[in-house]
């Protein structure tokens, strides 16, 4: 039996144009942002659906109205366009990386790739603070059972349904046992008279909490929130730190490397 040698080097595929005319890098590129498309897209269907089964959901304006370093000031959604902004940032750095090394150009694709680097680690970093000041955050939410709580944003557990009414919220601090309303007056003090508050009588500590301008009370809304937004956000997360440390070792590698 005869046997047919291979040459070295040879181009295994030899029928013409290349399969979409396109180069293999290209292609899986292209494989890639549908995989990531479709995750993302079964996420969203998935929060849609139990979005418009329910009959309330957590108001935006009010879960995300916080900035760093501006206190309790009612800033809605400031915050989250400036992640926005961030991100679209780093994709536009991105493309003008790829575009600097179309031209060989080994400086301008550093420079842009160590800002799309910053870029995603201000992106984490402020997905950080978000996540800290809902998980560690003091919202005062209306219990199952009649009285009043200060609660975090958790899985299990979701502060922000729809508002409760003054007279209900009245009702509702007379049901609220005195350690419950001293930890509700020190939030509302922003921690100031954490000191003071205990020494008060529950009528006093009543009356101060319904003197207070920052008192807002909700019910407790579809546990589903919490999963859902931490779930989302953290792949995102985990996406974006994976695109920074993939441009980290592209970076070096373009450092050290050719072009």
């Amino acid at each position: 039996m005869s046997t047919t040698a291979i040459p070295t080097n040879t181009k295994w595929w030899n029928g013409g144009r290349s399969p979409f005319n396109a180069s293999y890098g290209k292609v899986m590129m292209w494989y890639f942002l549908m995989s990531d498309a479709f995750t993302f897209g079964a996420f969203l269907i998935s929060y849609g659906t139990i979005r418009f089964s329910v009959n309330s959901w957590a108001d935006p304006n009010q879960v995300f109205n916080a900035f760093p370093g501006f206190g309790h000031q009612n800033l809605p959604l400031a915050f989250v366009s400036l992640m926005t902004f961030i991100l679209i940032f780093s994709s536009v750095t991105m493309v003008l990386a790829v575009h600097e090394g179309h031209k060989m150009n080994r400086k301008g694709v550093e420079k842009y790739m160590i800002l799309t680097i910053l870029g995603g680690l201000a992106f984490l970093g402020c997905q950080a603070w978000e996540w800290t000041h809902l998980l560690t955050g003091e919202h005062i939410a209306m219990l199952s059972d009649g009285t009043l709580s200060v609660v975090p944003t958790t899985v299990k557990m979701n502060p922000w349904g729809t508002h409760v009414a003054p007279d209900a919220i009245a009702a509702a601090l007379q049901n609220t046992s005195h350690d419950k309303l001293a930890e509700i007056a020190a939030t509302l003090h922003n921690g100031g008279a954490a000191h003071n508050v205990s020494a008060m009588s529950s009528a006093e500590l009543i009356s101060a909490i319904q003197a207070s301008p920052e008192l807002h009370v909700n019910h407790t809304g579809p546990i589903a929130f919490g999963g859902y937004f931490f779930g989302i956000t953290g792949f995102h997360g985990f996406h974006v730190f994976s695109g920074v440390i993939i441009n980290v070792v592209m970076w070096a590698k373009n450092k050290t490397g050719p072009l």
